[in-house]
């Protein structure tokens, strides 16, 4: 029977934030200032210290996320991705969390990251893991480039377990034989959508829900 294993990107698959490694990198290259990526870092601490859904933050962070790829080719960007996976996200992976997802690819089972960092970094990083795909927080195209708006909603909290059921019910496999993988207590309903859920480095609230549940954690 076809089953999925679910893996949270930040802090889960990475030591850190994807998103982060993204916008830094591209600061090194000159597509920004410092007041820019200063702005994006103060909406990342605060969306990811506040752990809500209250949409006031919630739409700070998209802007933030997405206003920085806002008018770049498509196709640069992707070569600028491939080369701060290289420099940032190779070097931070967490190499236990990536033997799990390897036994679940030997067991004949999908890999997937689900993750609010954009999709196409997202598949890019999927890519090069050997996993079988990502689903990500999408970023609007249009002739080519990137229009600084989302299409669709922020990948987080409820929108990822609205995400992976979407998957499956396409996939024609059961939410109950799937396996979810995170950090962090924002993801409990990514993690209670599945049948078996799993704590990776989890945060204190987190742990604390693990134990209650008899969840594993790693």
């Amino acid at each position: 029977m076809p089953r999925i294993a679910f893996f949270d990107v930040d802090n889960t698959i990475t030591r850190g934030s994807t998103l982060y490694f993204l916008g830094k990198g591209m600061y090194n290259r000159g597509f920004f200032t410092k007041r820019d990526i200063g702005a994006w870092v103060l909406a990342n601490i605060r969306f990811r210290m506040t752990g809500t859904e209250k949409s006031e933050v919630i739409s700070r962070f998209q802007k933030a996320a997405t206003d920085f790829i806002g008018g770049h080719d498509v196709k640069e960007i992707r070569i600028i991705g491939e080369q701060i996976y290289n420099e940032f996200v190779s070097p931070s992976i967490w190499q236990g969390t990536i033997e799990l997802a390897k036994e679940h690819l030997s067991s004949g089972d999908e890999v997937w990251l689900v993750t609010a960092s954009p999709e196409d970094f997202a598949n890019l990083i999927a890519e090069r893991l050997g996993f079988t795909g990502a689903i990500g927080t999408k970023a609007e195209i249009k002739d080519g480039k990137y229009t600084g708006n989302l299409n669709g909603k922020l990948l987080h909290g409820r929108q990822k377990a609205i995400a992976i059921s979407e998957l499956t019910e396409q996939r024609g496999i059961d939410l109950k034989d799937c396996f979810a993988y995170s950090d962090s207590h924002n993801d409990l309903p990514l993690l209670s959508a599945v049948g078996y859920p799993r704590a990776i480095n989890p945060d204190a609230k987190l742990r604390i829900i693990a134990f209650s549940q008899s969840w594993p954690v790693h």
